[in-house]
């Protein structure tokens, strides 16, 4: 009998030392990367994104990187399918395949499938989409708060598309979206083996301060500026980059912009860690303890 596959799973907080490890896993392995960051999809969104340079997309080869446009809708729903086909291929000729990042939703349902979502009212999310654009964000925050408080509490609240997503669903059906999502895991023809990684609080503030730093320092803010005529994508609607759209539409300046960053990734980095603490099946590592992973996936494959 042809011995099962495995997909090894990275996850953690932003900052954290994913990438790294994915590519040493990848090379270690002789196998290839699936990138389950929702942002990092969108190849005009490069520097904000944090995504892997050129060295690092040489070292391994990454699927999922750059593959749409911020005008392309690309749902939780469109990468678990694209994702299995990838898999499926990568497992033609490799018994181990690597996914790695820091998007709960889309890690999940790439590992246990997405429930089948239910027809929506089309004019509500039209109503809502109208709503966003006069009142801002903060009003369907609030609705969504109390009408799914669960819902709310586990995705980005600073991603409308999500927080639009919840509130649909609810006025359409009126049942909640956390009540539908993945209750049961579909069957998968491939093992999982999910790694973390996680260090000390200060330690991993001070590598997010620092990180942002180096994005102004290669130009987040011209970046930006390039992509002012995207600014109503969702894609755009995001941590880096709605801060730096306040700043050049001179509602705050660029220290204040800049610490919102800051402040926003850390408040970020915390939710990605709720999330992922509340399944058990992670092993949790510190982010240089390359080798103890690599030795401990080995004893598992």
């Amino acid at each position: 009998m042809p011995q099962q596959k495995t997909l090894i799973a990275i996850v953690g907080p932003t900052a954290i030392g994913k990438t790294a490890l994915a590519i040493a896993l990848a090379q270690h392995f002789g196998t290839e990367i699936i990138s389950a960051d929702s942002r990092q999809f969108f190849k005009e969104m490069e520097i904000g994104t944090a995504k892997p340079d050129q060295f690092e997309l040489a070292a391994a080869k990454h699927h999922f990187i750059n593959s749409h446009a911020v005008e392309q809708l690309f749902s939780t729903g469109d990468f678990e399918q694209e994702g299995l086909k990838v898999l499926d291929e990568i497992f033609k000729t490799h018994q181990t395949a690597i996914m790695v990042g820091g998007s709960g939703l889309y890690v999940n349902a790439l590992i246990n499938g997405l429930d089948e979502m239910p027809e929506i009212d089309l004019s509500i999310r039209e109503k809502l989409n109208k709503q966003f654009e006069e009142e801002g964000i903060s009003a369907i925050q609030m609705q969504l708060e109390e009408l799914d408080p669960e819902y709310f509490a586990k995705v980005d609240q600073n991603n409308p598309q999500r927080m639009i997503r919840g509130l649909e669903v609810f006025l359409s059906t009126g049942r909640k979206l956390s009540s539908m999502l993945s209750s049961t895991k579909k069957k998968r023809p491939f093992n999982v083996i999910k790694i973390g990684l996680n260090t000390d609080r200060a330690v991993l503030y001070d590598r997010i301060n620092k990180r942002v730093d180096q994005m102004v320092e290669n130009g987040l803010l011209e970046e930006v500026k390039s992509l002012l005529p995207f600014k109503k994508y969702n894609a755009l609607n995001t941590v880096g980059y709605s801060e730096l759209f306040d700043f050049l539409n001179e509602k705050i300046s660029f220290d204040d912009a800049v610490s919102a960053i800051k402040q926003n990734t850390r408040r970020f980095a915390k939710r990605q860690l709720t999330w992922f603490r509340k399944d058990e099946e992670i092993h949790w590592f510190e982010p240089d303890e390359r080798d103890k992973i690599i030795e401990f996936i080995e004893r598992l494959v």
